[in-house]
Formats: C-alpha cells, structure tokens, sequence
C-alpha cells in the first residue's frame, strides 16, 4: 500500500485532503450516531416496552437505565463531534473514549434492539480508527 502523505519543500508533511474528509465524516457521524443513540434512550425513557427484553441474558439491566445511558452517551458524542469539527485535540482525544463506551454499551444492548446495536458498533469503530489514525489532519 502506497503512503499518499505529501512532504513540503521544507519537509514538513502537508495536510492530506483525504484524511481531513475523513475526520469530518466521523465527526459528522459521530453526531448523527449521538443523535441516534440519544433518540434511542428517550425511547427506553418514555415507552420501555417498545423494547423487547431477553430472560436469562447475562448483563440484565433495566430498559430505563439503558435509556439514561444512551441518552447521556448520545449527547456526550454529539458534543464530542462538534468539538472535533473545530479541531480540538481534547474533544478528539474524549471522542476517542466515547465511541469505545458507545459500542461497550451497544454490545451490551444486542440483546433488545440487535441490528440497531451492530450497525453503531459499526459506526464506533469507524469514528475510532479514523480519530486515531487521522485525526491530526483536521487541525492542520
């Protein structure tokens, strides 16, 4: 696989186009995953038999407090992803850290929404890798 990073004349390494459109999308994507896992919890809130819950699965909480986590989780993204937007090291770095807690909490949450759960995951591992891998080009 070839490198697509270009160096300066001075040898500074330039900001890759690429990489900066990616970091954009996951921050996009991290508000919109937010959006969703917050639209998720208030679901659980509001009408807790909308989800279906499973007997004998080993981490059984109550679809409430799935609904609170998800609810401060999705906000906390959406407020991380702004954050990266305006390229901010910190919120990259809490970014980060919430998207790891998003599909800890998603995974533990296969059990009453399991497409919905999968396809964040997804979502959270994208975010992951492409705050880590590129993340510094935004802020260039």
């Amino acid at each position: 696989m070839t490198d697509r990073t270009t160096y300066s004349p001075a040898g500074q390494r330039a900001s890759n186009s690429w990489a900066a459109g990616g970091i954009i999308f996951a921050a996009v994507l991290m508000m919109m995953a937010g959006s969703f896992q917050a639209l998720a919890g208030l679901v659980a809130l509001f009408q807790d038999s909308f989800y279906a819950s499973t007997a004998n699965y080993v981490f059984e909480v109550d679809v409430t407090s799935w609904g609170w986590i998800h609810l401060l989780v999705g906000i906390l993204l959406v407020l991380a992803g702004v954050g990266v937007l305006s390229g901010n090291l910190a919120a990259r770095i809490v970014g980060i850290g919430l998207a790891g807690l998003s599909a800890i909490a998603n995974f533990l949450f296969i059990p009453h929404y399991p497409f919905w759960s999968l396809a964040i995951i997804a979502v959270d591992i994208y975010v992951i890798w492409a705050l880590v891998a590129h993340g510094d080009e935004l802020a260039d």
